[in-house]
Parts: structure tokens; C-alpha cells; sequence
């Protein structure tokens, strides 16, 4: 069985929307999305960059159906359903990176974050060129892999993997049973695999992760 060794100089984890609006009982919840809890908690000790992605929309976000949108509405800011999971080991994330932020833009891929809180439309453009992105995180602590795991296969965890491989030109790793898919078409986290695969994302199982 094929394994890759964490390098805890050079490999970070990135967990993408592991909200509770996504995971069962969630407004869009992703079937299975609470499974991948355990795996993602018993990564984080192995690496010493963890960072999260979240949806963190305000209530008139464009990707609302209420909005004209495709999605119901989910993790409107300061609500429980955009907060990280219960159960995840929040003490292991070092910054949480905010995207979808302004209501006429939907982001999926972590790269187009920002860390910290309270981020609306009155912050000004200055403020906001001034923030952190998750590409300029990763390369101020000089990470040239990413481990990937979250929600979900065929939305965000694509969009951030392809986002690592072409924009951040980092090595992708996407931990397996540690994503789950919405499947709005059954084959959708399929062909999503298929894709990140195709633009150099390599599949590995958690339990294949050697650590030091």
C-alpha cells in the first residue's frame, strides 16, 4: 500500500467548510458530512500549520434561492450553522479563512479567504488588500503541500484543490475518507475525483499518512 510521510516543516491541513450547516440537520446538509469528523481530528496533531475554510454569507447572499440562487440558505454569519462543527478539535486551527463574504459573489475555493471575523461590505478595499489570504499564509510559513479534507467533494474541496495546484502551485494531497460529496447528481463527487485528478491532485486514505 502506497504511503506519504507528513512533513510538519512543509505539509499543512486544510479543512474546507466543515460547518454545521453542512453536516446532517444542517440547511444544506451533505449526506454523511459528520463522518468525516473523527479522521479530520485525528489528523490535526500530525501537522503543525491547520487551517479551516468557511461560508460565511450575509442574509441577502446572491447564492440564497430567496436571492435567486441555487442553494438554500445556509451559514449566514454569526448563526450556529456557519460555525465549525462541534466536535471538531478546534484548539489544532491556527486561522479560519472567511469566504462568500459579499453578497453579490459565491466562492467556493478557500484561496479567495480571508482570516479572521466580522468581515462585511463596509470594510474598506484597503483593509481588506491588507488581510491574509490562504495563499499568502501557506507561503509566509513556507508550505509547499497541502493535505485536504471537508465539504464538499464536487463543490469547495474541488474548487480549493484546484485553486492549491494553479494559483498557490502547491503539491495537492486530498485525504480521501475525509471528504464527503453533495452528489446533487448522483456521479457529481465521482467526476469531481476524476477532475482534480486530472489537474495533478493526488487521493491517499488516512490511514496511509505516516507521521514523525
Amino acid at each position: 500500500m502506497r504511503k506519504i510521510r507528513i512533513n510538519r516543516e512543509t505539509d499543512a491541513l486544510v479543512i474546507v467548510d466543515l460547518q454545521n450547516d453542512f453536516c446532517p440537520g444542517g440547511s444544506l446538509a451533505v449526506p454523511g458530512g459528520d463522518e468525516i469528523v473523527p479522521v479530520v481530528n485525528s489528523l490535526m496533531p500530525f501537522f503543525e500549520i491547520v487551517v479551516a475554510t468557511r461560508d460565511w454569507h450575509p442574509e441577502n447572499h446572491c447564492s440564497f434561492k430567496e436571492n435567486g440562487g441555487a442553494w438554500p440558505m445556509h451559514c449566514v454569519w454569526y448563526t450556529p450553522g456557519a460555525a465549525l462543527h462541534q466536535d471538531l478539535q478546534r484548539a489544532y486551527i491556527l486561522h479560519i479563512f472567511s469566504k462568500g463574504y459579499h453578497h453579490y459573489r459565491d466562492d467556493y475555493s478557500g484561496f479567495v479567504g480571508i482570516s479572521g471575523d466580522g468581515w462585511d461590505e463596509r470594510l474598506s478595499p484597503d483593509y481588506l488588500a491588507k488581510c491574509r489570504t490562504l495563499g499568502r499564509y501557506l507561503k509566509g510559513w513556507g508550505i509547499r503541500r497541502i493535505f485536504v479534507v471537508g465539504l464538499a467533494t464536487d463543490y469547495c474541496v474541488k474548487a480549493t484543490v484546484l485553486d492549491g495546484l494553479t494559483l498557490g502551485g502547491l503539491e495537492v494531497v486530498v485525504v480521501s475518507d475525509g471528504i464527503r460529496a453533495v452528489n446533487v447528481n448522483p456521479d457529481d463527487g465521482e467526476k469531481a475525483i476524476r477532475g482534480m485528478k486530472r489537474f495533478g491532485a493526488k487521493f491517499i486514505e488516512s490511514s496511509s499518512l505516516v507521521h514523525s
